[in-house]
């Protein structure tokens, strides 16, 4: 696999977020990647820095997305978007470098995106 820095995919990340409220998400500690190659199914992935290592290292918590070229790239704008905040959506409201599952008791990532959706697009009218 090849990974390469995807400014493209950072530019969209600081629009989207200019337009919903994920005001305890810190740009500037996550980082957009471009991968080529991958076998997975996925169109993005979001990877977290474990706290051990930001304990190790002395390093604030950093996230890094993922979007598979070969699967990402040919959608439309639209789903670009719903994937970008789909991935955006399991960063926790603490920013500690953990994610969020797609269910929990009082969580469900599928009905958060649908909302997050209808506000995203009632701000970039």
């Amino acid at each position: 696999m090849i990974f390469k820095k995807a400014p493209d995919v950072k530019n969209r990340l600081k629009e989207i977020l200019k337009k919903i409220e994920m005001s305890y998400v810190k740009f500037e500690q996550i980082a957009a990647i471009r991968s080529y190659g991958s076998k997975s199914r996925a169109i993005a992935r979001i990877w977290a820095f474990p706290t051990i290592w930001q304990e190790a290292l002395g390093i604030k918590p950093h996230y890094v997305i993922e979007v598979l070229s070969e699967k990402f790239d040919r959608l439309g704008l639209e789903q670009q978007t719903k994937t970008l905040i789909h991935e955006l959506l399991h960063i926790p409201r603490t920013f500690s470098g953990a994610l969020r599952p797609h269910r929990t008791g009082s969580f469900h990532l599928g009905r958060e995106l649908e909302k997050f959706i209808k506000n995203y697009k009632r701000n970039n009218e």
